[in-house]
């Protein structure tokens, strides 16, 4: 099973960028697409971005697309969110998930690991 930790989120301005980090530990890593999901206060756990296991495949959300940019590095067992022009909507806690392996990357039911999520704060 793959564990992950999410780190680079913090307070912010309108405007402002952030990368956020997320380091997988347990095997097969690199076998699986991961994704970038985002909750805020009161509202559903949405879907941010995903990439595949390769890094040739990435999606986004339309309200993120653009300004939000995903990779990783598989030999670091590693996946960034780039994150720029960040506006008061994309305050929430951001989470990093491993996909199953089947099933479409925008669905979080098709996700089996989660981190514990990391919070973005930004402010006008």
């Amino acid at each position: 099973q793959v564990q992950l930790v999410e780190s680079g989120g913090g307070l912010v301005q309108t405007g402002d960028s952030l990368r956020l980090s997320c380091a997988a530990s347990g095997r097969a890593f690199s076998s699986y697409a991961m994704g970038w999901f985002r909750q805020a206060p009161g509202k559903e756990r949405e879907f941010v971005a995903a990439i595949s296991w390769n890094a040739i495949s990435t999606y986004y959300s339309d309200s993120v697309k653009g300004r939000f940019t995903i990779s990783r590095d598989n030999a670091k067992n590693t996946v960034y969110l780039q994150m720029n022009s960040l506006k008061l909507e994309d305050m929430a806690v951001y989470y990093c998930a491993v996909h199953s392996g089947s099933g479409s990357v925008y669905r979080r039911e098709e996700y089996r690991s989660w981190g514990q999520g990391t919070q973005v704060t930004v402010s006008s």
